[in-house]
């Protein structure tokens, strides 16, 4: 702290002698550009300028300006970061994210005549141009198509009625878009936040940029939120924490015997079976929500180009380069956004809340559904609930927490591969559910 004070002080300092430094030369030149017999009038004391400049500075920095919301955004961003280095919580989000909360929530002099365009809700400012693919929803599709080329398919194929535990995960989407509605939330604004319940970073910004981007008007004549900050903090918050919340609800809903079941192992997948399931995937989930398209296309053409086999440079970069870039702007303006004035808000303390319902809803829809479905399948052929709760789309931490909570009931029992199956189907699930929701809000 002795440091920190003793360095601020030099800087005060310097600029202040810089100040008078530069204020004497002036002086000096315009005495010399003046003919001999015209004499400048002089102030009456010659600091009184110069502390008039030294106020303005004052009056421009961030100290001068910080108000008890912006520390309390930068102790969120400092604590994102703190989650991500100390815990590896999504750190490849969290510490773009805290970042840019710190980097949003930097107060500036704002004047009717003054325009520093600082802010990432300024007009002609850096940050509000690499915002404009958050707005547009142009970064999620890239990050649909950096998935896509990453993900393997093969447990799915190998057993499709997995899918079924992704699909039931998705309650948590519509229990939440309810309770949206109940809260006093406009339809497009309960939509937006209900896909929180997915899980699904990318698809949360996505939706809320299309029906909560605080543009749109509704029919009665006003004006919808802008709730992109709040929704895509909720969503990667609740996503970084899948290791904390979901244990719990895994442990509370199944029993000892339960969580020992034995899977049999997935078969072998062809690979005619993994070219041609993205594009029957691609038709048929563009044939039933078309307004989804700008996702799923993206996350199927990924995965096309990983499988076919004859462009590895395209899926290379895909899956590599183009999604870490997309990743850091898109984390970097999403906490950027969360300016204190805008963030802290009565509908941002609901949405977060209403996030963590959906999320312990969705979890718990996925193993309750494993659990009916056992009821009609043989023995040998049981899944073990555990599985269900990798319905949710953080891909691949749900399915990693499901291992980690398998080999604990039974330290032979690798789930790792089946919880893969319903996890990618909880991604192509909730970007169906997001395109029904447009269809239908829009």
């Amino acid at each position: 702290m002795k440091k920190l004070l003793t360095v601020l002080s030099l800087i005060g300092i310097l600029s202040l002698a810089s100040f008078i430094v530069n204020h004497h030369q002036l002086k000096t030149q315009a005495h010399t550009l003046l003919p001999q017999n015209e004499v400048i009038d002089e102030p009456d004391d010659e600091f009184e300028e110069s502390f008039s400049g030294l106020k303005r500075f004052i009056d421009f920095t961030g100290f001068s300006n910080a108000t008890t919301g912006h520390l309390i955004m930068l102790a969120v961003g400092l604590f994102f970061i703190f989650l991500a280095i100390k815990y590896d919580y999504e750190p490849l989000l969290l510490v773009p994210i805290g970042t840019g909360i710190i980097i949003g929530n930097i107060p500036f002099f704002q004047g009717p005549d003054i325009d520093l365009q600082l802010g990432i809700y300024e007009s002609g400012s850096v940050m509000n141009y690499l915002y404009f693919g958050v707005v547009k929803g142009i970064y999620p599709p890239l990050i649909f198509l950096g998935i896509g080329a990453m993900t393997d398919f093969s447990s799915l194929i190998s057993n499709p009625r997995l899918m079924l535990l992704g699909a039931a995960a998705q309650v948590g989407i519509f229990i939440t878009f309810l309770g949206a509605i109940m809260l006093g939330f406009k339809l497009p604004e309960a939509g937006a936040i209900g896909i929180i319940g997915g899980a699904d970073g990318p698809t949360a910004i996505f939706l809320s940029s299309k029906l909560a981007n605080g543009i749109n008007i509704l029919p009665d004549g006003t004006t919808v939120k802008n709730l992109i900050g709040p929704i895509a903090i909720a969503a990667y918050s609740y996503m970084a924490l899948v290791p904390v919340i979901q244990p719990p609800i895994m442990k509370l809903l199944t029993n000892k015997e339960e969580r020992k079941i034995r899977m049999k192992p997935p078969r072998a997948v062809s690979k005619l079976e993994k070219i041609l399931f993205p594009i029957v995937g691609l038709i048929l989930t563009g044939y039933i929500a078309p307004s989804a398209l700008p996702l799923l296309g993206m996350l199927f053409f990924g995965n096309i180009l990983k499988e076919s086999g004859v462009t590895k440079r395209l899926a290379d970069t895909a899956r590599n380069s183009l999604i870490d870039i997309v990743t850091i702007l898109l984390g970097l303006t999403v906490g950027a956004s969360t300016q204190a004035d805008v963030f802290l808000t009565p509908s941002s303390i609901l949405i977060f809340i209403l996030g963590a319902v959906s999320f312990m809803v969705a979890t718990a829809g996925g193993i309750l559904f494993s659990k009916v479905m056992n009821l009609f399948l043989k023995e040998g052929h049981k899944i073990n609930p555990l599985v269900g709760a990798a319905g949710v789309s953080a891909v691949p931490d749900s399915a990693r927490v499901v291992q980690a909570e398998g080999l604990k009931a039974d330290p032979t029992n690798h789930l790792l591969m089946h919880a893969m199956a319903p996890n990618v189907s909880g991604v192509i699930g909730s970007a169906v559910a997001a395109g029904i929701l447009l269809s239908f809000l829009l």
